[in-house]
C-alpha cells in the first residue's frame, strides 16, 4: 500500500505595513497659522490611519524658516527616526514646505533614499524614490529658493527706505533699561537707575571687572534674568549710543539669505544715525565722558602695585596678532611663543609674573585664533590686510572667548 504524504501549502507572507509620518511647517506662531497647523495635523493623522496598509508614525511640526533645516527641531528628529529605520515614508504638503534650500534638499533626499525612505510631496505629486525624480525635485526647490531670495531683497529694500527716513526698528527680545511698547522704546526706571550707576562707577575709576562684581553682589539681574554678568556686556552698554537717546541703524545686516547669517556692518552697507530717536537714560555729555575715558584706558595697564600706568607697547608689523590681542582680565598684551612645536599666544602678565597674577588668562594656539578672527572679521578665512584695517583690539577672556573691538 502506498504511503500518502501530506504536503503543507506555504502561507502567503503577511504584507508589512508601511510606517508613515507627516511633516508640516508654518513660518510664524501667529494664531491664524496655529489654527492652520492644527487642521493640517488632524488631516494627516486621519488620512494615514484610514489607509489599510499604513501605520501612523506621527506628525512632525515646525514653526520658522523654510531655509534653515538645521534650525528645525521636529524636522531633524523626523529625519533621524527615518535613518534609524523607524519611518518608511514621509508625506508633506509641498517641496517648499520641506526645504527652500536646493543643497539641503538634495542631501536629505539622497540620505533618505539610501535608507529606502520615500518622501511624497502632495502638491507636486512627486515621490522621491521614483525613477528620475531627483531633477524635478531640484528644479522645484531652486524655484522656491529664488522666491526666498526675491522676498529677502524686497525686505532689505523696505528696511533701507525706512532707515533713510529715520524710522527705527525696535524689535528687541531683551534691552536692559528699556521696554518695547507698540514698537517704541520706553524707559524702565528701575533698570535705568542701574545703567546710570554703571556709567557713574566707570567714571569714578572702577574697572569692568569691579562693576561686574558690584552688580552681582547687589543681586542685580541681567536683561535676561541671569545672576552672572559679563564684562563684555557691560562694555557694550557703555558704548551703546541708545543710552543717550540716539540710534545707529543697520549695525548688522543679513550676509546670506540662505543661512540667515548676520555680519557686522563695517562699511559694506550704508549706516544711518538718528539723533534723539527716543528718551535717553544718560546725558550726551556723560556718554562722551565715558568714551574719552575708554580711549584713555586703552593706552593704560596695571602695574605690580595695582596702579594704572602707560603701556609700553611697540607696534610690530611682522606680528599683527601681537599688536591687537589683549587680555580681558588684566589688560596686558598677548605674546607669541613656541611650545611643544606649536605657535601659541599667552598673556604677558602671566609670562612675567606667573599664573597667579592672571588666573583667568588662557593659552591659545595661533591657528585657532586666526580661524576665529577670520570668521568674525573677514567673513571666513583670516586675511591680515582686512584685520589691520578693521580691528582695533581683540579681547581674550577666560575659556578663549573673543571680543572684537572694531576701529
Amino acid at each position: 500500500m502506498k504511503k500518502v504524504r501530506k504536503i503543507e501549502v506555504p502561507q502567503k507572507d503577511t504584507i508589512r505595513k508601511l510606517r508613515v509620518a507627516a511633516y508640516c511647517r508654518v513660518s510664524t506662531k501667529y494664531e491664524s497659522q496655529k489654527s492652520s497647523i492644527e487642521l493640517q495635523k488632524e488631516y494627516y493623522e486621519s488620512y494615514i490611519k484610514e489607509q489599510p496598509n499604513w501605520l501612523f508614525a506621527g506628525v512632525y511640526v515646525d514653526y520658522g524658516s523654510r531655509v534653515r533645516i538645521d534650525k528645525r527641531a521636529a524636522f531633524q528628529k523626523m529625519i533621524q527616526k527615518a535613518v534609524n529605520g523607524e519611518i518608511d515614508c514621509i508625506i508633506t504638503k509641498s517641496i517648499s514646505r520641506f526645504s527652500g534650500n536646493a543643497v539641503d534638499m538634495l542631501q536629505t533626499i539622497r540620505l533618505l533614499k539610501e535608507k529606502r525612505v520615500t518622501v511624497w510631496f502632495e502638491k507636486e505629486n512627486i515621490r522621491s524614490t521614483d525613477e528620475n525624480m531627483e531633477l524635478a525635485i531640484t528644479i522645484h526647490t531652486m524655484l522656491a529658493q529664488e522666491e526666498i531670495r526675491n522676498m529677502s531683497e524686497n525686505i532689505q529694500w523696505g528696511f533701507k527706505r525706512r532707515f533713510e527716513q529715520g524710522v527705527t526698528l525696535n524689535n528687541y527680545k531683551y534691552f536692559y533699561s528699556y521696554d518695547v511698547i507698540d514698537g517704541e522704546l520706553v524707559v524702565n526706571e528701575q533698570q535705568a537707575e542701574v545703567v546710570r550707576n554703571i556709567f557713574e562707577w566707570y567714571l569714578q575709576g572702577m574697572s569692568l571687572g569691579q562693576i561686574k562684581r558690584r552688580l552681582e553682589e547687589n543681586q542685580i539681574k541681567t536683561a535676561s534674568g541671569k545672576s552672572v554678568w559679563s564684562k563684555s556686556v557691560i562694555q557694550e552698554m557703555l558704548c551703546n549710543e541708545k543710552y543717550m537717546g540716539d540710534c545707529m541703524l543697520q549695525k548688522y545686516f543679513t550676509e546670506d539669505f540662505l543661512t540667515g547669517k548676520k555680519a557686522r556692518n563695517t562699511g559694506q552697507r550704508d549706516r544711518y544715525y538718528v539723533h534723539d530717536s527716543h528718551q535717553g537714560i544718560v546725558s550726551k555729555e556723560k556718554f562722551l565722558e565715558v568714551a574719552c575715558e575708554m580711549n584713555r584706558r586703552k593706552s593704560m595697564t596695571v602695574d605690580a602695585d595695582g596702579n594704572m600706568v602707560k603701556k609700553n607697547r611697540k607696534y610690530n608689523p611682522q606680528n599683527i596678532l601681537g599688536n591687537i590681542l589683549e587680555c580681558e582680565e588684566c589688560g596686558a598684551t598677548f605674546r607669541r611663543r613656541t611650545e611643544r612645536g606649536k605657535v601659541v599666544y599667552r598673556c604677558a602678565t602671566r609670562i612675567e609674573k606667573g599664573r597667579e597674577a592672571c588666573k583667568e588668562s588662557p593659552t591659545i594656539e595661533e591657528e585657532w585664533i586666526k580661524t576665529e578672527i577670520g570668521k568674525k572679521v573677514c567673513g571666513e578665512e583670516y586675511d591680515e590686510d582686512v584685520v589691520k584695517k578693521k580691528v582695533d583690539r581683540a579681547l581674550i577672556g577666560k575659556d578663549g572667548e573673543i571680543k572684537i573691538l572694531f576701529v
